[in-house]
């Protein structure tokens, strides 16, 4: 069993070097803008994940995704030699659409605003069901009659005598 801290170590260090090879030796002109967000390698450290994003529309999402396979080989060498591994992990690269999972949490939150609104608005023109007062409440007169624990200050000793 690999320990989970070495895989993490590892994976850290596939996404730093990914995104050293990327800035500084890959030339290809279709590469855009491109983040390295995330790499995750599997507990073998035999298949790398790497998560990218890319600032531009479609067309350079495309054009990056395919460069990014050009240069696969080159990527995977360069990592296998600097992480010191018996077998090269082999690299996988996925669009991670961070921006568009922003927007729909954006989005969400503001029909949450308008619906939180909309109750505020119906309940302040809101008036109870029943009594203003649900409870029960002792009389002014009952609360006289009562001494301090609650029992009646009036005894009465024997019979009426005429």
């Amino acid at each position: 069993m690999t320990d989970p801290a070495k895989v993490r170590r590892h994976a850290e260090r596939v996404r730093e070097l990914v995104a050293s090879v990327v800035r500084t030796q890959i030339k290809d002109p279709r590469l855009g803008m491109i983040t390295i967000t995330d790499a995750r390698i599997t507990a073998d450290l035999r298949e790398a994940t790497v998560f990218y994003t890319v600032l531009g529309d479609a067309a350079a999402q495309a054009g990056t995704a395919a460069a990014l396979e050009s240069a696969k080989g080159l990527l995977r060498s360069t990592v296998g030699k600097a992480l010191g591994l018996r077998h090269s992990p082999s690299l996988t690269f996925v669009h991670d659409d961070v921006s568009e999972h922003a927007k729909h949490i954006d989005e969400l939150l503001a029909s949450a605003h308008s619906a939180d609104a909309e109750v505020q608005r119906l309940a302040a023109g809101a008036h109870y069901a029943g009594d203003s007062q649900p409870y029960k409440v002792e009389d002014d007169h009952d609360a006289e009659d009562l001494g301090a624990d609650g029992a009646d200050d009036e005894v009465v000793v024997g019979q009426d005598r005429r």
